[in-house]
């Protein structure tokens, strides 16, 4: 993969994924798309995925399963469930699963540019305090 900020779109929702790509690509982001579980869990095993935005339901799972698949393969990417509708007690339990926000979906445009935009924040910053950690790669003899 030549992307450097590898980005999974997770959807069956067809025309949630035409848009939710399109504006990635306007950020000059090159996203992969997938509508199953398993193949989000393989590219998170193949790639150093920085991203997935996941519908809450896909073909053979849901949301709750790419949380765990990136909790038990350690995976630093962080997931953002859209939601089709309003729903306060699925945002809290996505959160509380370890989500990285919830977005209503279809998706609308400054909230997938914001979400892309607090995660490049959260992965500088994750990186900066490697970087400042005493143990961290500049210190290494």
């Amino acid at each position: 993969m030549t992307n450097p900020w590898p980005i999974v779109v997770a959807s069956t929702d067809l025309e949630g994924r035409r848009m939710l790509t399109s504006v990635l690509h306007q950020d000059g982001l090159d996203p992969i798309c997938t509508s199953t579980v398993r193949e989000c869990r393989e590219l998170i095993t193949k790639e150093n995925v920085a991203l997935v935005f996941c519908d809450k339901h896909l073909a053979d799972g849901d949301y709750r399963d790419v949380l765990s698949a990136t909790r038990s393969l350690k995976s630093a990417a962080r997931v953002v469930v859209t939601f089709p509708e309003s729903d306060w007690d699925g945002y809290l339990e996505a959160m509380r699963l370890g989500a990285f926000d919830v977005i209503a979906s279809p998706c609308r445009p400054t909230d997938v540019e914001w979400m892309v935009s607090q995660a490049r924040r959260d992965e500088r910053k994750r990186f900066k305090q490697w970087n400042d950690f005493p143990a961290g790669p500049q210190n290494a003899q």
